[in-house]
């Protein structure tokens, strides 16, 4: 990000020479103060100062007319709208990217302190659908992001759980994974704050170990119920259990017989690699 320019009385920078910004597709007309949009703006400054283009006007096609309205009012005001619901938020993550594409780092620090205090104070985190419009249209390094990230994975680690729109995003988008990975490493917990899986079993490991014992305890149970009953079988069963005994010494067989094979004749599929009907 360029620096921020130095402090200017407003005063001093309303000069008599005007410059000419088109805006959007119908190309709204704004009329503004040379001195004062590119005391503001390394961008403005490089094409209106440009000993190469002797222009005073400037056509912004891709950009919007309601955030760059407000880009005007912050101009000659330095003040931004307050947010009252998080729709409001809306003009103001778009007058962000415009900040950053027209290098005006005052403007990306008065919009980032207000929307992080909105976020702040109205106790909520930021939406999965604002991180992702953030993420396609800022690079790394935006402070934008930056905060948007670290408020995420904030929110991820006082949660119970991963909520579903959040764990379907964080599959499909591994650099915001790995960025949320990276903002809660930045943190520099201390240890004892942090659980640690090598120590107590966990929670979740306590309750599988009680599940295992108690389903043990129960098959131990069925197993002396089973001994202690008397079973008399029908000749039908008989003659059925015979045949089973039978097809059981077949199947024993034809084991030893698969064992003594040599790797050579074991199927292809298997030697190279297809490993996945074995598991």
């Amino acid at each position: 990000m360029p620096e921020a320019a130095q402090e200017r009385q407003l005063n001093e920078l309303l000069s008599r020479s005007m410059v000419d910004i088109y805006v959007g597709p119908d190309n709204t007309h704004w009329i503004l103060h040379e001195k004062l949009l590119c005391h503001h703006s390394p961008f403005f400054r490089k094409t209106f100062y440009s000993k190469t283009n002797s222009t005073k006007s400037f056509g912004l096609p891709d950009d919007e007319d309601a955030p760059f309205k407000t880009f005007v009012g912050w101009l000659y005001s330095s003040s931004l709208p307050t947010p009252h619901e998080e729709a409001d938020l809306g003009i103001l993550f778009d007058l962000y990217l415009m900040a950053e594409k027209l290098q005006i780092s005052a403007l990306v620090q008065d919009v980032l302190q207000v929307v992080r205090e909105w976020y702040k104070y109205s106790d909520t985190y930021p939406g999965l659908r604002r991180v992702q419009y953030i993420y396609a249209n800022t690079e790394d390094g935006s402070p934008m992001r930056h905060m948007l990230v670290h408020s995420v994975a904030r929110l991820l680690v006082l949660e119970d759980g991963i909520p579903k729109h959040w764990d379907k995003a964080l599959r499909k988008n591994g650099q915001l994974a790995v960025d949320i990975i990276g903002a809660i490493q930045a943190w520099r917990l201390s240890d004892d704050v942090v659980p640690d899986a090598r120590d107590d079993p966990a929670e979740g490991e306590d309750l599988v170990d009680g599940e295992v014992e108690e389903a043990q305890g129960e098959m131990e149970t069925d197993v002396e119920a089973d001994e202690d009953q008397t079973v008399v079988e029908s000749p039908r069963e008989m003659k059925r259990h015979d045949s089973m005994q039978v097809e059981k010494k077949k199947g024993e067989g034809l084991v030893n017989e698969v064992g003594k094979m040599s790797l050579q004749e074991v199927p292809n599929g298997i030697t190279n690699g297809d490993y996945g009907t074995l598991h």
